[in-house]
């Protein structure tokens, strides 16, 4: 046994204090590398010891989100105080983000459903043999234990994931919230709807809030804090339970999915597609910027803002 933790030991990755341990060499590599010690022992024998030793295969885990921001904790609490000023005056709350694109056609899907045959689909994942794509972007509203998804067929870019909210704005956003003049959006700090792209500001500005005389706030989560996005495990998860491994194999099997997902707490979740191309790579000027009427707050200024509308846009319409 010694001669096999010697064998091992330059070859041995985990925590050196810790339980978790594994072997880079293979059990076959190990078995010859004793034999030579003269030790004749068959790889079976060797993985037998070793799980003795508290190894075994073990896949990597994304776990890590490297270095904390220096602000996370405070921008935490800022939006624990934003969420609680805006829900008891009772103003729209809305969490937003989209989902990762599917490839929908006779394709897997991972998990696994209750049934009495596999269902048989294609062996790969060609893009040429989809019907299309679809690119589910949710909304999920706070006030209301309420989802909805608009599934796009085009592109992730700022104008979709805007058109996505102004159609739950046109309804029943404005129907449900008559009075309200304020709009709270969480989002995370990346991807269509993140703090960086100029055009996501641009496109609040002239299709919500010019658009619906609409102060439109957004809080931002820090970077590898998604996960407390409520969207995400309020609206994303249930889905994604509710159709593992069911093929998507069309828009309206997908839509039917999205539409059917409900959970003990009451969540009611609608779904309709956006069939609009939207243009990628669109450029925002300093001048346009500029023209924002956008309102950084003292606290994480990138993260949190206000875009309200422009007095001489809603005079001019």
């Amino acid at each position: 046994m010694r001669d096999l933790i010697e064998a091992v030991e330059g070859q041995t990755g985990g925590s050196p204090t810790g339980h978790q341990k594994w072997v880079r060499r293979s059990l076959r590599q190990l078995s010859r590398e004793l034999e030579d010690t003269g030790h004749s022992v068959s790889h079976t024998t060797v993985g037998q010891l070793l799980h003795a030793e508290g190894y075994s295969p073990k896949a990597n885990r994304k776990r890590l989100t490297g270095p904390p921001h220096p602000d996370r904790d405070r921008q935490f609490q800022y939006i624990a105080a934003q969420k609680e000023a805006f829900l008891s005056a009772g103003l729209p709350v809305i969490s937003v983000d989209a989902k990762n694109k599917e490839l929908l056609g006779n394709f897997k899907n991972s998990g696994r459903a209750w049934c009495r045959e596999a269902e048989a689909v294609n062996a790969h994942d060609f893009k040429q043999d989809a019907v299309c794509q679809g690119i589910p972007y949710g909304l999920y509203v706070l006030n209301q234990n309420r989802g909805f998804v608009y599934v796009g067929t085009s592109a992730a870019t700022p104008q979709f994931a805007v058109e996505a909210i102004v159609q739950w704005w046109l309804s029943p956003g404005q129907w449900d919230f008559r009075n309200a003049d304020e709009l709270l959006i969480l989002c995370d700090s990346g991807g269509s709807n993140g703090w960086r792209p100029r055009q996501w500001k641009y496109q609040l500005q002239v299709q919500l809030a010019d658009a619906f005389d609409l102060a439109v706030t957004v809080c931002h989560y820090p970077r590898g804090a998604s996960k407390w996005n409520p969207v995400e495990h309020r609206l994303f998860g249930p889905i994604s339970e509710n159709w593992e491994g069911k093929p998507l194999r069309s828009l309206p099997v997908m839509l039917a999915y999205i539409r059917g997902t409900t959970t003990e707490t009451g969540l009611v979740v609608r779904a309709r597609a956006l069939r609009k191309k939207y243009k990628t790579k669109l450029k925002v000027s300093d001048r346009e910027m500029a023209r924002l009427n956008l309102e950084r707050h003292a606290i994480c200024p990138n993260w949190n803002y206000t875009i309200r509308p422009r007095i001489q846009i809603r005079q001019a319409s």
